[in-house]
C-alpha cells in the first residue's frame, strides 16, 4: 500500500511538471479530430446543397476548402496544447463538443448568408473566445481564488449590467436595450459576462452563509425560523440584477438568473421550502409583469396562439414561431439535407439568431437535432461530474451554477423554438450568431475545466481513501 501511494505521488508530480502520460488529453485530441471531420463534412454538404439550388451544371468544391482543411486541425491542436499545459486532468469531453457546436454554428451561419450575420465576424469572435478561454485557465490557477474577490466581481457585474442603460454607449435593438457599442463597428452584450460574475458571487456567498441559511436560529414564539438577515446582501444583489435586466427589456436573462439562483440556494441548503417560496414569488412576478410589461404579455400571447398574431409586429409577432414549427415539420425524421432547406433562405426571419435551431431541424431532421441535444447534455453531464468531484464546497457550488446557467439557457431557447415554453430570446450557446455569447461561453467552459482539472488531479487522487 505504501509503494502504491509512492508511485501515485511520483506520477502526480511528473504530470504537474508537464511530463508523463496524459490519457485524458490524448482522448481529447482524438475527439477533436473526429469533430474536425464532422464540421468539414457539414461544410461540404452545405456548400453542395446551396450550389445545387442556385447553380446549374456540376458541383464544385468550396473555394476555401484548403484553408478549412488546414485551419480546423491547427485550431484543435492549439487548444489541446493549451489544455495539456494548463488543465492536464480536466474532462476530455467538454471542449471537443463545444468546438463541434461552434463549428456547426459557423457552417449554418455561412449557409444562411444573411447580410446581418457575417461568417468572418463569427470566426473572429471564435478565435477571441479561444484566446480568452486560454487566458482564463492561465489566470485562474485555483478556483478558490475567485472566492476572495466576490464583492469586487459583484460590483463589476453591476457595472456591466448598467452600461447598456448609459447614454451614448447603450444601444436599443428590437426593443431591448442590451447592447453597448464601441466605435462604429464593435458592439456586445455585457449581460453575458455579468451572469458569470453573478454566479461566482452567489456561489461564494451561499457557501459562507450556508449554516445560517440551513439552521433555524431566530425564535418567534415557541418556534424557530431561519434568520432572514442572512439573505440581505445576496437578496439585494439578486433583486437589483433582475430589476436592471427587466429595465433593459430582457426577460430571457432575468429568467436564467432567477432559476440559477434557486438552484444554487437549494444545492447549498437542501431545503425545498426555499424552492417553493421562490416559485410562488416567480408566479406572482410573472403575473405582475404580464400586466406591466408588453414584452411578457406579447410573448405569452404568441406562445398560446402564434397563428392569431402571424401578421403582427413587435412583441406580438407570430411569424417566427409559426415558420419555426413549419421548418421542423418539413425536416421530418432525417431532414431535407444541409443547404437544401427553405427556412434559411428567407422563409424564417432572422434565422441566424434565436431560431437557428429550427433551421437545423429542417435540414438535419429529428435525428440530427437529437444529436445536437445529446451534445449539450454531455457538456451538462460533464459539468455536474466536475461538481461532484470538486475539492471544495465553493468549487462544487460554482460548477453547479455555471453548468446550470449553460444548461438552462440551452433549454429555454430550444423549448421556446419548439413552443414548449414562451420564447425568451436568448441565444443557443456556441451555435447562434453573436460574439458576446460565444466569448462568454468559452470563459464559462474554462472555469468548469479548471474545477474538473482540480477534481481529477494528483492531489485529489492522493486525498482519496485507499481501498484495502
Amino acid at each position: 500500500m505504501r509503494r502504491q501511494r509512492l508511485s501515485t505521488w511520483r506520477r502526480g508530480n511528473l504530470r504537474k511538471a508537464g511530463w508523463g502520460p496524459k490519457p485524458r488529453r490524448r482522448s481529447e485530441l482524438g475527439l477533436i479530430f473526429v469533430g474536425v471531420i464532422v464540421v468539414a463534412a457539414a461544410e461540404l454538404l452545405a456548400s453542395f446543397g446551396v450550389q445545387s439550388q442556385t447553380a446549374a451544371g456540376t458541383l464544385s468544391l468550396p473555394h476555401h476548402l484548403v484553408e478549412l482543411a488546414v485551419a480546423l486541425p491547427a485550431f484543435g491542436i492549439v487548444v489541446n496544447a493549451v489544455n495539456r499545459r494548463l488543465a492536464p486532468d480536466a474532462d476530455p469531453v467538454i471542449l471537443p463538443i463545444a468546438l463541434v457546436l461552434n463549428g456547426l454554428g459557423f457552417v449554418m451561419i455561412q449557409r444562411i448568408g444573411d447580410a446581418n450575420a457575417r461568417p468572418g465576424a463569427q470566426l473572429e469572435w471564435s478565435v477571441l473566445g479561444v484566446v480568452l478561454y486560454s487566458m482564463t485557465l492561465l489566470t485562474v490557477r485555483r478556483s478558490r481564488d475567485l472566492e476572495r474577490y466576490r464583492y469586487l466581481l459583484a460590483a463589476a457585474a453591476f457595472v456591466l449590467l448598467l452600461s447598456p442603460l448609459m447614454p451614448k454607449i447603450g444601444e436599443n435593438i428590437n426593443g431591448a436595450r442590451l447592447w453597448v457599442h464601441v466605435g462604429t463597428q464593435l458592439s456586445f452584450q455585457p449581460v453575458e459576462l455579468a451572469k458569470i460574475l453573478l454566479v461566482i458571487f452567489f456561489a461564494s456567498y451561499f457557501v459562507e452563509k450556508r449554516e445560517l441559511l440551513m439552521i433555524p436560529t431566530r425564535r418567534v414564539g415557541n418556534r424557530l425560523f431561519t434568520d432572514l438577515r442572512a439573505f440581505g446582501p445576496v437578496a439585494v444583489a439578486g433583486a437589483a440584477s433582475l430589476l436592471i435586466i427587466l429595465a433593459e427589456h430582457d426577460i430571457g436573462f432575468s429568467l436564467i438568473l432567477f432559476v440559477v439562483f434557486l438552484v444554487l440556494l437549494w444545492v447549498a441548503t437542501g431545503r425545498w421550502s426555499y424552492v417553493i417560496a421562490g416559485l410562488v414569488v416567480f408566479g406572482g412576478a410573472t403575473l405582475l409583469a404580464s400586466h406591466l410589461l408588453g414584452q411578457v404579455d406579447g410573448r405569452i400571447a404568441v406562445w398560446l396562439d402564434p397563428w392569431k398574431y402571424y401578421s403582427s409586429s413587435g412583441y406580438f409577432a407570430g411569424q417566427q414561431p409559426v415558420q419555426g414549427e413549419l421548418a421542423f415539420a418539413r425536416g421530418g425524421l432525417w431532414g431535407s439535407g444541409l443547404g437544401l432547406g427553405i427556412a434559411a433562405t428567407g422563409a424564417l426571419p432572422i434565422a441566424y439568431a434565436d431560431f437557428i435551431f429550427a433551421v437545423f431541424g429542417e435540414e438535419i431532421g429529428l435525428v440530427g437535432t437529437a444529436a445536437l441535444v445529446a451534445g449539450y447534455l454531455l457538456i451538462v453531464g460533464a459539468g455536474l461530474r466536475a461538481a461532484i468531484r470538486a475539492r471544495s464546497d465553493f468549487a462544487r457550488l460554482l460548477a453547479v451554477g455555471l453548468t446550470g446557467t449553460f444548461g438552462f439557457q440551452t433549454l429555454f431557447i430550444m423549448a421556446g423554438v419548439l413552443r414548449l415554453l414562451p420564447l425568451t430570446g436568448v441565444t443557443l450557446p456556441f451555435v447562434s450568431y453573436g460574439g458576446s455569447s460565444l466569448v462568454a461561453n468559452y470563459i464559462l467552459v474554462a472555469l468548469v475545466m479548471r474545477i474538473s482539472d482540480e477534481g481529477n488531479g494528483p492531489a485529489a487522487a492522493l486525498a482519496a481513501p485507499v481501498r484495502r
